[in-house]
């Protein structure tokens, strides 16, 4: 990365306080950054690293003011959102920026690639990745050391398959996604049918199909449907460690935090966000814009969109805090009555 400050602003549509000379060559935290980096400011917990920081250029709000000098050499940039303007400069110009489309294509001797599978050009194939029979690579993907991509699959432009990542086979991958370390699209559901012998594996024939710039973390799974597709909408963001049962429909835009769990058959709206170790039960509708708290119980369909819900089982927020306060009181009176105070008493 090497650009000049004017560039930044004018990319953002933003605008500097002074002057607009300076070179940019990377990106840092606002405590740790070093002369030419680019840092930004959007929490005001972190207000006071602004006036000591030695960043050459910081991110901040159309509205925010100063309340100190700044240090000598440090501008800044104000736009709408500085969180957002961030992630889009590190995607943009970060290590993990895609490959441009045309581009020289890239594969390392040890990859191991049918003769049949589709590689476009400006496609880049790191060390030990294989790629299966039919399968189709768009321009500009990047597999890292170790992934590996089954039969038949479909990989969209400028997507990242992490190290040792997994697309297993007829599974389809939208373009501009990220899978993370050892992420795995496409495992067997846990399908099994009881028997007066045990259980008796149902084979899992169908597939995922994972939309357009979508990121899946490290070690998290989507498994197969039994039969149709298990489907992640538009623009999903997927934390660490999550389980994805088979058939599950996650819409756009919904974001989840790590270890959370969805069962079976659940369909989950478009803009939902839910909170770490979440258990989500299956078969089960969850509707648009729903929110949910950390380590909340799922347990039956919700129709009424834009609510927030917490505990297990999830409740709307206010009647759970409600019931929390309820138990607290009762805690208190049962507390009295077994110390052999009366309810009544001053003491």
């Amino acid at each position: 990365m090497e650009v000049s400050i004017a560039e930044i602003a004018e990319l953002l549509n933003g605008r500097c306080d002074g002057a607009q000379n300076g070179v940019l060559s990377g990106f840092s935290g606002i405590q740790e950054a070093a002369e030419g980096d680019l840092t930004f400011l959007a929490n005001p917990a972190y207000e006071l690293h602004l006036y000591s920081t030695r960043a050459s250029a910081v991110l901040v709000s159309d509205q925010f003011k100063p309340t100190a000098p700044l240090r000598e050499g440090t501008q800044l940039i104000r736009v709408d959102d500085p969180y957002a303007a961030m992630a889009k400069l590190m995607q943009r110009f970060g290590v993990d920026a895609p490959a441009q489309p045309g581009v020289e294509t890239h594969i390392h001797p040890s990859a191991v690639i049918d003769e049949s599978a589709n590689i476009a050009p400006g496609v880049t194939i790191g060390p030990l990745c294989s790629v299966g029979k039919d399968s189709v690579i768009a321009t500009g993907a990047t597999l890292k050391a170790g992934s590996a991509v089954g039969e038949h699959c479909r990989i969209g432009a400028n997507s990242i398959l992490g190290m040792r990542s997994v697309l297993g086979d007829r599974c389809i991958l939208g373009e501009g996604c990220i899978l993370q370390t050892g992420a795995i699209i496409g495992s067997d559901g846990f399908g099994f049918a009881p028997t007066d012998s045990g259980y008796e594996k149902i084979p899992q024939m169908g597939n995922v199909v994972v939309g357009t710039r979508c990121e899946i973390g490290a070690g998290t799974t989507i498994d197969r449907a039994t039969l149709g597709s298990t489907v992640i909408g538009d623009g999903v963001k997927l934390d660490n460690l999550i389980q994805v049962a088979h058939n599950v429909r996650i819409g756009n835009h919904t974001v989840i935090a790590a270890q959370t769990g969805i069962a079976g058959s659940t369909e989950i709206g478009a803009h939902c966000m839910i909170g770490g170790q979440v258990g989500i039960n299956g078969h089960i509708k969850i509707a648009d814009h729903t929110r949910i708290a950390a380590k909340s119980g799922i347990t039956a369909s919700i129709t009424t969109p834009n609510q927030v819900l917490q505990g297990n089982p999830a409740l709307p927020i206010r009647k759970h805090q409600q019931m929390q306060l309820a138990l607290r009181k009762l805690a208190r009176e049962f507390n009295r009555s077994a110390s052999g105070t009366s309810v009544g008493s001053p003491h």
